[in-house]
């Protein structure tokens, strides 16, 4: 029989006694899952997908120790599909043809899918992956492929496009500090029934070093408890305990994750050339010690700064070709070691030089001689980036020749070395000369240390075509005052596509239809107040697909928030008119903060009533003018009435009680409104004549009057709102890089819509 790993990966069998501390302490459930929030919290399109047994083509993208193969463990011990696995390394497409047969087979047979799991899928060629593509395309095999490299690189195109990727990224040092306790907690897998005494440090030494990687942490954590006694395990009242050396020898120094051919080598390359461009010399030398110190070889990072010498550098400084060619043509001659001084040399050159790109010219003419011979538009004007739309990979970079002087204050060094120097120019010749410039950039790019910081997409899903019509024709449904606001709320907003959303007082879901275009991989929730918004929503998100389809809770915004999930958090709350007796939501307010994300945003649009237009302001009869003014100011100005009591000044002191951060604008528009008879007959009756009862005015009197003047009449009616931004941090840039627009310019662009 052909050869699976089947009975070897998820065996159940194998006695753990003699498995890896890592082996044993792999999560089954999802809720035994540490790390990858953004693609396995709660809420999450891949949660929701293993917990509804709805999964399509997934492939798992990241660094190894990131949980790729533990996930597919966790959907292996979930589905009631059948579960196979392959490893690429080990199998190839005679292994592939025989799960391929018995898939089908299986699907004819007894109607059950088949869910095949691929570990280091990127290592297939292009035709066994060719082998797989019209078995997933079919149906017959969902496919879980797992990789190391990006799989837009690696994995055939047209297997990427059938999939959802999900990037899964090194855990941080809380949640690898949570996977070290879980194991010395575990009675039954890990260490919980001994008694293990960490020295002050040590524990956090193997989580530093580890630097991401669960494995390589409980690799080190199973060396560190079972060497340091005499024998193991110990008795019952023996303590381990873990001195600092035995940390340092048990994690040892972390191998650097850097394959030539891989990833994370154009990666570093890239944050080492933009460094270069950019002019952040400590930056450089992170990058390039990254490099010699994982053995990139010395004579390609010559090559990468003799072309940035002529592309970045150019006539401003006409000697950079020279000096950098003049140190590759050394490195030559003398090797390594000491060859590292030229490639600093160099590198320190180029950082502090100035810059231009004149040299670009070229393919401007390029450029012409191609349109002359009637070629097609040329490459250089096409994206190059395979996953750059997908993904997000290199959005959000500025590029400093966009910017006056060749310069613009930007992160380059890793968050968690900011403000670290490496380069401290002397004062003396050439370094005299630019050492004031280099710390006037070094004090921008300190002070830039990004406030906000880009969020990539960390997965993608495939295109459903007549899902996003249906999508771009829900949210476009409406007045041109809801869409204007609708675009206010949302600009602002960078969203992950990953993102949970809550929409407050959603209505008929004009906000809830563009939070479902913004987060396919997250959960879209919506609070409705009447059952009849429910009813209209969940009729039309039945043109969704199932896992992309948002909740809808009716009733009030307080009630709806308490009765979720306790552990389901948003990173964007948003609504329309949610606060609307500000003075007296509290504890509403306090909902809301506990429900959003620790880095979310809430953004909320209020109607000032007390400030917009009145009926008052159309009446020419002066005697009904008056006794329209005189019950407005019971309307609108009462300090008894909850939902006029306050103003925009009640605002930023109010949200402040719970967020550290409070942004708010004040915006006024106008619309052109019909004051047809039934709308003016309500307002007069169940508003107007109320607040003038002891006045003896009638509905008899009054209503006719105003009828006579304003019935069927389209005025230009004001508003005036407060659109409210708060989190514990400030909130992040916008997700298309813009200015923040004015409120004409949002209007004009909804009427060109």
């Amino acid at each position: 029989m052909p050869y699976s790993e089947n009975d070897d990966l998820f065996a159940a069998a194998v006695d753990q006694s003699v498995e890896p501390l890592a082996a044993r302490m792999r999560p089954r459930t999802i809720d035994e899952y540490i790390g990858q929030e953004h693609i396995i919290g709660k809420g999450r399109l891949l949660r929701r997908a293993i917990q509804a047994d709805l999964l399509t083509s997934v492939i798992f993208y990241g660094p190894p120790g990131t949980g790729k193969t533990t996930l597919a463990r966790v959907i292996a011990n979930t589905t009631k599909s059948h579960f196979s696995t392959l490893n690429a390394v080990l199998s190839g497409v005679k292994e592939l043809r025989f799960e391929i047969d018995n898939a089908r087979d299986r699907l004819k047979l007894y109607g059950k899918k088949t869910i095949l799991f691929v570990d280091e899928v990127h290592r297939w060629n292009k035709s066994q992956q060719d082998a797989l593509l019209p078995w997933v395309e079919n149906g017959t095999i969902i496919l879980i492929g797992a990789t190391t490299e990006n799989p837009y690189f690696e994995v055939n195109a047209a297997l990427v496009s059938r999939s959802r990727i999900f990037q899964l990224t090194k855990l941080s040092d809380e949640e690898m500090m949570m996977v070290a306790h879980q194991a010395l907690s575990d009675k039954e897998r890990g260490y919980g029934k001994y008694k293990v005494h960490f020295e002050e440090g040590a524990l956090e030494h193997i989580v530093s070093v580890a630097s991401g990687d669960a494995r390589s942490l409980l690799n080190a954590l199973q060396l560190a408890v079972e060497t340091t006694p005499d024998h193991f395990p110990p008795s019952e009242d023996e303590v381990i305990n873990i001195t600092m050396d035995v940390a340092e020898e048990s994690i040892q120094k972390k191998a650097i994750l850097y394959d030539k051919e891989g990833d994370y080598h154009f990666d570093v390359i890239s944050a080492f050339i933009k460094s270069l461009r950019g002019s952040d010399p400590d930056a450089a030398l992170y990058w390039l010690a990254r490099m010699v110190a994982a053995g990139e070889e010395p004579r390609f990072i010559f090559r990468r700064m003799l072309i940035l010498a002529c592309e970045d550098v150019g006539l401003a400084d006409p000697d950079a070709i020279s000096i950098v060619e003049s140190a590759a043509s050394a490195y030559d001659r003398i090797g390594l070691p000491e060859g590292r001084f030229l490639l600093t040399q160099a590198a320190l050159y180029l950082a502090t030089c100035p810059k231009s790109n004149s040299s670009m010219g070229f393919f401007d003419a390029l450029s012409d001689v191609e349109k002359e011979n009637r070629a097609e538009v040329p490459n250089h004007l096409k994206d190059p980036s395979r996953d750059g739309n997908d993904l997000g990979h290199g959005k959000g970079y500025m590029y400093p020749h966009a910017y006056k002087d060749h310069f613009v204050a930007q992160q380059y060094l890793p968050s968690t070395l900011q403000g670290k120097m490496y380069y401290h120019p002397s004062d003396q010749g050439y370094e005299a000369r630019i050492r004031d410039e280099v710390e006037r950039k070094r004090e921008a790019q300190l002070e830039n240390i990004s406030s906000y910081p880009f969020i990539e997409n960390l997965t993608f899903s495939p295109e459903n075509r007549a899902e996003t019509r249906w999508l771009q024709r829900t949210s476009s449904n409406g007045s041109q005052l809801l869409l204007k606001i609708r675009d206010e709320l949302f600009a602002p907003l960078s969203i992950r596509r990953s993102d949970n959303i809550l929409v407050l007082n959603a209505s008929h879901g004009l906000l809830l239809w563009q939070a479902v275009k913004y987060n396919p991989e997250g959960l879209a929730v919506a609070q409705v107040r009447t059952k009849e918004d429910e009813d209209y929503i969940n009729h039309y998100k039945q043109s969704l697909d199932i896992l992309r389809q948002p909740e809808i809770h009716q009733g009030t915004a307080l009630e709806v928030l308490q009765e979720l999930d306790e552990d389901l958090k948003f990173e964007i709350i948003t609504g329309r008119n949610v606060f609307t007796r500000l003075l007296e939501e509290e504890a509403l307010l306090n909902a809301v903060s506990n429900r959003l994300h620790l880095g979310g945003t809430l953004r909320l649009c209020e109607s000032i009533p007390s400030e917009g237009s009145t009926l008052s302001s159309f009446i020419k009869d002066q005697g009904v003018k008056t006794l329209l003014m005189k019950a407005e100011e019971t309307i609108y100005h009462s300090r008894s009435n909850p939902m006029t009591a306050w103003d925009e000044n009640d605002v930023k002191p109010f949200f402040s009680r719970r967020f550290k951060y409070v942004d708010t604008q004040v915006k006024e528009s106008r619309e052109e409104r019909m004051l047809d008879k039934a709308t003016l007959t309500m307002w007069i009756t169940k508003t107007y004549l109320p607040a003038l009862e002891k006045s003896g005015i009638s509905s008899d009197t009054l209503l006719p009057k105003v009828l006579s003047e304003l019935e069927n009449r389209s005025v230009s009616w004001s508003h005036r709102f407060v659109f409210i931004s708060a989190g514990q941090n400030p909130p992040e840039s916008p997700k298309d890089g813009r200015e923040d627009e004015n409120w004409k310019d949002v209007l004009d662009r909804t009427k060109a819509r």
